[in-house]
């Protein structure tokens, strides 16, 4: 009888032990390992029997030159989602693995099946191991989109969905999730770490020997990672994050990674009764209107790829009730806002030793650019002084810790986007002029070199 192999994996990130230990030496999780097991153990393959075993085989491969390399065309499948096929690249690729993650809730299987039955002439097996045929067209009812050619399967055994796909024969799949399957090869349960590693090394296989697109659901774990092996995201081609608050309307796909395309382009949706909006225009809506001026509100340009929009960067500074001020940023980085704490105490003389200062970006967006520097110290500087800023200025600029205000990348498209929406005086760095040389008419721009000039140009040298 064949001795059953057995190993420790991390289910924090999928490392293996031939022992339990208490610490995991990849990531540093504690009381993470569990024992599974993973295959009968077989007869060692020797070198004798591996080279008469390849040579028996049939015509090897070889290797070529890469200038003999053939490109083939690339022929995309157009989802019907502007957005979708924005982050992917332009569509889906035929045989490619695609992964879509994200938080309980966030809208993954919505986005997932309202893909599947917005393309009605293409076949579609949609699988899902969570719910039930008649709550998927539960949900389907409420997008208001019917595809007759778009099944549904409510499988787990990995083994029966192979069996259903060769006889279906579908042009696209939809997995949900991949923590749900199980494989019988494997005699651990499913989301254990073997399983989801086997499962997906499958469904790989299945979608490169058949040039069909799958499209994979995966669960994410309480610090935001993909759940699973670590080696899951590496199997995969594409990598997709659907990030939002459950209290917020907005929901921002991210792509994290991607072997057809560039990985820095999001596509925004707005969350309906009648499933996922999609939404072109996201300055509409991260840009509020008031009926008069507010302090404490600064609008800067951002790109996120290659989209350039206006987020609304709002800061409240007041007086620290407590011995220790509070700082608190929601949708950049912390650590950024106390560097530009930092830089107007010492550049500009603006005192905050005893002030709280609250930071937030509108709409629950989350933004990593640089080039928000600018509107995030105008905004501070405005609820500082207690005075209202115009609201039709824009800012677009990086801040250093000297005090020196660098040109945000591709500036001139930032400029374009405020002109487009009405926007009558931008805020840049002046390092830009050579940028800026055929900058929309109409638009004043006004060159600022230091905060300490932002100063006296926009708030009349009030700090």
């Amino acid at each position: 009888m064949a001795k059953l192999k057995k190993s420790y994996f991390c289910t924090a990130c999928g490392n293996e032990s031939p022992k339990w230990v208490g610490k995991c030496p990849a990531c540093g999780a504690w009381n993470t390992y569990t024992e599974e097991i993973v295959a009968a153990k077989s007869s060692p393959l020797t070198t004798n029997n591996f080279f008469s075993a390849s040579a028996s085989s049939g015509e090897r491969n070889r290797p070529i030159p890469v200038h003999r390399v053939e490109r083939s065309a690339l022929q995309r499948i157009d989802l019907l989602n502007h957005e979708a096929n924005r982050v992917l690249g332009g569509g889906l690729v035929p045989g490619s693995l695609v992964l879509l993650g994200g938080e309980p809730g966030i809208g993954k299987s919505t986005l997932a099946l309202q893909i599947a039955v917005r393309m009605a002439d293409t076949p579609i097996l949609y699988v899902s191991g969570e719910e039930s045929p008649e709550q998927i067209k539960m949900r389907a009812d409420r997008i208001g989109v019917s595809n007759e050619q778009c099944l549904l399967l409510s499988e787990t055994s990995l083994e029966n969905i192979i069996t259903q796909l060769t006889e279906t024969a579908p042009e696209l799949v939809v997995i949900d999730s991949i923590q749900t399957l199980y494989s019988e090869r494997v005699e651990s349960s499913p989301g254990s770490v073997s399983q989801v590693r086997e499962c997906a090394a499958m469904l790989l296989k299945y979608a490169k020997e058949t040039r069909v697109p799958v499209l994979m659901i995966g669960h994410i774990t309480k610090e935001g990672s993909i759940a699973g092996p670590k080696i899951l995201e590496h199997i995969v081609d594409v990598v997709l994050q659907f990030e939002g608050d459950s209290n917020n309307a907005y929901r921002i796909l991210r792509s994290i990674k991607n072997r057809f395309g560039a990985t820095n382009e999001i596509g925004v949706f707005e969350m309906q009764n009648d499933g996922l909006r999609e939404v072109d225009n996201p300055s509409e809506i991260l840009v509020s209107h008031y009926d008069e001026p507010l302090s404490g509100i600064a609008i800067g340009a951002t790109i996120e790829g290659v989209r350039p929009f206006l987020l609304e960067t709002q800061a409240l500074v007041s007086t620290s009730a407590y011995g220790t001020p509070q700082r608190s940023a929601t949708g950049v980085d912390y650590k950024r806002l106390n560097m530009l704490l930092a830089v107007l105490e010492k550049r500009l003389g603006f005192k905050l030793g005893t002030k709280d200062v609250f930071l937030n970006l509108a709409g629950g967006f989350r933004a990593a650019d640089t080039g928000l520097d600018l509107a995030i110290i105008a905004a501070i500087i405005s609820s500082g002084l207690d005075i209202a800023l115009d609201p039709d200025i824009c800012f677009a600029g990086e801040v250093g810790l000297s005090g020196e205000v660098r040109p945000a990348s591709r500036t001139e498209q930032r400029v374009s986007e405020a002109a487009r929406l009405g926007f009558r005086t931008v805020v840049v760095s002046g390092y830009a002029r050579k940028a800026l040389n055929h900058a929309p008419k109409g638009i004043e721009i006004i060159y600022v070199n230091r905060v300490d000039e932002l100063a006296r140009r926009v708030f009349g040298n009030r700090p």
